[in-house]
């Protein structure tokens, strides 16, 4: 692309910003190749006034953006320009010269934006108030030191705890400090990479009530990417920010919101029907905080996330070289391990971090060697089937189908308990953990424990497995109440979470009076209890599935690495035996699919258990009572006749290999090189397929290159070679480039709430399915009937009905989105 391209697609995005330019209907605010004392600016925005505002520096596509850095501040100084962006036409850049460096962006400030930027955010930077360990206590009770029984050394604890007053511990307060210097040092946005259970939301609550005491925010957006995490945020906010702050969740506030300096949302009620667009505006919250920032902020994310002006701060619990024991060079695209590893990159460029070194760094050794975290004892329990199916070979399974024919299926990890069910490996699993698990040191009953399943079917077995169990272990004791499952598709599943946090599951344990500890011993989940949760007393973690994504083992993981003290369990204190060792000092972490192994290669297992090939025999036919279909298909290969494999669908390894091979073979091919280099891709297309595709020694395809990227659309030549060069980090799936050219619709046609959704799938259906679109343009009204996007169409105005199909034709490559034949 050249750099006259690159301008192409620089006008589009203006223009998608409600920029008017030189031809457009309504009042010019863009001027280009502007002379000013530096030079030509090649474009200069400017504001309602007329003043200029912002310039955009135009490079080529295969130049990086930030070489016209030094350029774009010269022009930008001569013409008074506070804001520059730096775009090639691929990546852009934002940059406001008075407080931060270049940042990437998906979409162009309006002017809306730039002018409420330049008026509302200009932060005092000297600012500076001491942040000490009582920061927050303050807040919750003012002027405590000066309380009889605080100042007592014998009643100062009973103090604290009795009044929940939260101190803040030594690595809080350098993490605030972390902010603090980097908002001195002209610095907008920030990253706390913080292990789970050292307090991140604490943390959070004093940097909050730092910015709206000290840096002119007047309003802080807490973001969320789950559901049953608004509710729990509001409560900690309440906790130790109530006396000075209110806090509200959003979609319970909708009327008066505003009233509330913290608002607390998901990520996803902002981005529904782009309500963030539509109900805010830009400078309604200075502040924006994105918990478990690199999965709440995807590409229509964080559209949100930089909408709003002002201050950004990012919390992440996995650290950015989670995977320095893996080489991700070598794994395939579409590996979940590759792919966490390039969100991960994308969330430390999105918060200034480009260097890789967060604003500030606490990890689970540093808990652990300060003792505020503690380590796990990881048991390697793997049976015969599922290291098999672990292995890259399988599991081979053969059987007899309904014809009396002898088959054979391979299964992987990814096919346990969704194409491959095996009640024998579920009841080894139950049995291994019941028979090594860490037990409460007062009542001896099984510790605390969260057992993490494949899926809610799956739960409803491991439950039904465990109570059954439990009644023979343990007779009379538990009467079903020993595991309960706790997903979303169960019946109060959110307040079962507090209630097993609060030691009150179905009751209280009948063992000791005066010890407070829950009658269930087990929550069996899939996904519910991985963020957030808080519970030290947990002695215990099962993880019986395979997990892909470090994000999600850290966070399973660390729901056992609190620590505990159980005498505080303890009703009548008086009653606590001197003898016991109170303190949580590990907790077990059975790893029954090897997850360590994939993502920290030889890992070096604390206990390794040989399990046995079919359960004890303690339970008969343990999930007689769930009605489930099991079926296990056949997929047989005519060709060969000798053997019978199951292909997953992340395909063969040698086409999972595949375009690392080509990528390799494309970089070092000079011609190539050289044609990319002078934009010239239509020679280069040819010489691919003159020389490179379909050829015998690789057999590259542009259809077999696709499904080794893992890319579920059409490829262009010029994307796939800007990809294998490194020009482009990443090609975009589908879904991201609908989701990206809705957004574009939605900004030109403005649909209203009611119709929104209708409108949406309306488009993706014309967008990708070339039959719909057939009988669309036909006007073969009468084939709708049968067609599963038949009723959508009935559901819109006779105007949106002619506009959207217009537009889609004028403004979306549909080539590039059709369905992939």
């Amino acid at each position: 692309m050249s750099e006259a391209n690159a301008r192409i697609i620089i006008d589009k995005l203006l223009r998608e910003s409600d920029w008017i330019l030189s031809g457009d209907d309504g009042i010019v605010n863009v001027d280009t190749e502007m002379q000013n004392q530096a030079g030509f600016a090649d474009y200069v925005l400017k504001d309602s006034s007329d003043f200029p505002i912002c310039i955009i520096e135009a490079k080529k596509e295969i130049v990086s953006p930030l070489v016209g850095k030094e350029q774009a501040r010269g022009y930008a100084q001569s013409l008074s320009c506070r804001f520059v962006i730096l775009s090639n036409g691929i990546s852009h850049y934002f940059w406001d010269l008075e407080q931060s460096s270049p940042i990437v962006v998906d979409i162009f400030p309006s002017q809306k934006q730039l002018e409420l930027r330049k008026l509302n955010f200009n932060p005092p930077r000297t600012e500076i108030e001491e942040i000490g360990s009582d920061y927050i206590a303050q807040t919750q009770f003012p002027n405590f030191h000066n309380n009889p029984d605080y100042l007592d050394a014998k009643k100062k604890d009973d103090f604290l705890r009795n009044n929940k007053l939260r101190l803040l511990r030594d690595y809080q307060i350098n993490a605030i400090r972390a902010v603090q210097k980097g908002i001195a040092e002209g610095k907008d946005r920030f990253l706390l990479e913080m292990a789970t259970g050292t307090g991140k939301t604490l943390t959070s609550s004093a940097i909050i009530k730092m910015f709206l005491r000290l840096y002119k925010v007047k309003r802080v957006l807490f973001l969320v990417d789950r559901i049953e995490l608004e509710s729990q945020a509001q409560k900690e906010f309440d906790d130790v920010l109530k006396n000075d702050f209110r806090t509200v969740v959003w979609k319970e506030n909708q009327s008066d919101w505003t009233k509330a300096e913290i608002v607390v949302s998901t990520v996803q009620s902002f981005v529904s029907k782009n309500k963030y667009r539509k109900v805010f505006r830009p400078d309604h919250f200075d502040l924006v905080i994105s918990d478990e920032a690199h999965r709440s902020l995807g590409a229509r994310s964080r559209k949100v996330f930089e909408y709003f002006i002002g201050f950004k701060l990012g919390l992440t619990a996995t650290p950015k070289d989670y995977l320095k024991s893996v080489d991700v060079e070598r794994i395939g695209e579409t590996d979940p391990r590759q792919l966490e590893n390039r969100m991960m990159l994308d969330t430390y460029t999105t918060f200034g971090c480009d260097s890789g070194e967060p604003t500030f760094r606490y990890s689970l050794a540093d808990g652990v060697k300060e003792g505020y975290l503690v380590n796990p004892k990881v048991i390697d329990a793997r049976t015969a089937i599922t290291t098999e199916l672990l292995s890259e070979q399988g599991f081979v399974f053969q059987g007899v189908d309904d014809e009396g024919n002898d088959f054979e299926e391979t299964y992987s990890q990814k096919d346990f308990e969704r194409s491959f069910f095996s009640d024998n490996t579920n009841a080894i699993f139950c049995e291994t953990f019941l028979k090594h698990a860490k037990r409460d040191p007062y009542t001896n009953e099984i510790g605390k424990t969260l057992v993490f399943c494949v899926s809610q079917i799956h739960a409803s077995k491991v439950t039904q497995i465990l109570n059954v169990l439990s009644d023979k272990l343990f007779p009379r004791q538990y009467n079903s109440d020993f595991a309960v499952q706790v997903t979303s598709n169960v019946d109060n599943a959110q307040r079962m979470t507090i209630d097993f946090r609060n030691n009150g599951l179905n009751g209280q344990s009948k063992l000791n009076a005066n010890y407070r500890s829950s009658k269930t011993r087990v929550c069996v989940t899939v996904g519910m209890m991985t963020t957030g949760y808080d519970c030290t007393d947990i002695l215990n973690i099962c993880m019986m599935r395979p997990v892909y994504t470090p994000s999600e083992f850290i966070q399973m993981k660390g729901r056992g690495t609190r620590r505990c003290d159980f005498t505080q369990s303890w009703i009548t204190r008086s009653e606590i035996p001197d003898e016991i060792e109170s303190q949580k000092n590990e907790f077990l972490l059975f790893d029954f699919f090897g997850n360590y192994d994939f993502f920290e290669k030889d890992f070096d297992y604390d206990e390794i258990l040989k399990l046995p090939l079919a359960p004890t025999g303690l339970i008969q036919n343990p999930v007689d009572a769930i009605d489930i279909d099991e079926v296990i298909s056949t997929i047989a290969d005519p060709l060969t006749q000798l053997k019978e494999i199951l292909i997953s669908e992340k395909g063969m390894r040698v086409d999972r290999d595949l375009y690392p091979a080509f990528r390799k073979q494309i970089a070092e091919n000079k011609i190539i090189q050289d044609l990319v280099k002078e934009h010239n891709f239509k020679d280069a297309e040819i010489y691919l397929k003159e020389n490179i595709l379909d050829k015998p020694q690789k057999f590259f395809t542009l259809e077999k290159l696709r499904k080794s990227l893992g890319v579920d659309r059409n490829l262009t030549v010029s994307e796939l070679l800007l990809h294998a060069l490194g020009h482009i980090e990443k090609i975009k799936s589908k879904k991201e480039c609908l989701d990206e050219e809705f957004d574009k619709l939605d900004r030109a046609l403005h649909p209203s709430d009611a119709v929104y959704n209708d409108v949406r799938q309306f488009f993706e259906a014309y967008t990708v399915d070339d039959e719909y679109r057939e009988i669309i343009d036909s006007k073969e009204f009468a084939k709708l009937k049968v067609h599963p996007s038949g009723e959508v169409f009935s559901k819109l105005t006779p105007e949106l009905r002619q506009t959207i199909p217009l537009y889609i034709k004028k403004n979306v490559n549909l080539e590039r989105l059709s369905n992939v034949r």
